[in-house]
């Protein structure tokens, strides 16, 4: 079975290493602009003071970090939540991934890919089953412990992937070479609790992406979607 993911790429860039890169401080929003001024105008009345846009108050070259904090925000791509590590996507940011969306469904479709949808939530039971798998995001996992003001009896994870909710139903699925390929993607979203260095775009604990997942009769055929897959990352037609 290959495992065509864009786990790798996501992957990569959840990484530290561009993170530490850009050593922040604590997660904070860049400070907002002040509220204009009333003045009275020759009439008697009050009218708004208008205001000069200075632009960003730091230079990239003085503290890149805080200077690409102030750059998200001005550009209105994104807006600081109240939940650290997760921001709000404005219409900018969305945009822009909507064409990757786009450009990338329209290519795997083509290749015979469908598109499914399994639930975010995950049982501690099943997510043990790929414990090797998951040995590494252990430590970002989320947890719902509580529903309402009851504790739950049995925990349930928000995925950090996929791979244990998917394949006991490909499992299912797949009876004999008969239902072979088997080609499925989803787009999704993805909760890791990372910790470290919180970055808009960068390293954030809740993200979209896509992740593919397709299994083959021969090693031969599965080897040539992941490199049709790799190609299509690298914007390769």
């Amino acid at each position: 079975m290959a495992d065509v993911v864009t786990e790798e790429a996501a992957d990569l860039a959840a990484d530290p290493k561009p993170a530490a890169q850009l050593k922040p401080a604590k997660e904070k929003a860049p400070k907002q602009p002040k509220p204009q001024k009333e003045k009275k105008s020759q009439g008697g009345g009050k009218e708004l003071k208008k205001e000069t846009q200075l632009g960003l108050s730091t230079k990239k070259t003085d503290d890149f970090s805080k200077w690409y904090s102030e750059l998200v925000v001005a550009s209105e791509l994104i807006s600081y939540y109240d939940v650290s590590g997760c921001y709000i996507l404005r219409p900018w940011a969305f945009s822009m991934w909507e064409v990757v969306q786009r450009w990338f469904d329209d290519r795997i479709k083509a290749l015979g890919v469908q598109n499914a949808y399994f639930p975010m939530f995950i049982t501690e039971d099943v997510l043990n089953t790929e414990k090797d798998h998951v040995e590494g995001f252990a430590p970002e996992v989320a947890w719902v412990t509580r529903a309402g003001s009851s504790e739950m009896d049995k925990p349930v994870a928000i995925r950090p992937t996929s791979e244990t909710v998917m394949y006991p139903y490909y499992a299912q699925w797949i009876r004999s070479h008969r239902d072979l390929p088997l080609r499925l993607n989803q787009w999704t979203n993805v909760v890791r609790w990372e910790f470290k260095y919180p970055t808009p775009f960068i390293r954030s604990r809740e993200f979209l992406w896509q992740e593919g997942h397709t299994a083959f009769a021969t090693k031969e055929e599965a080897d040539t979607e992941v490199r049709q897959i790799l190609d299509f990352y690298a914007g390769g037609l």
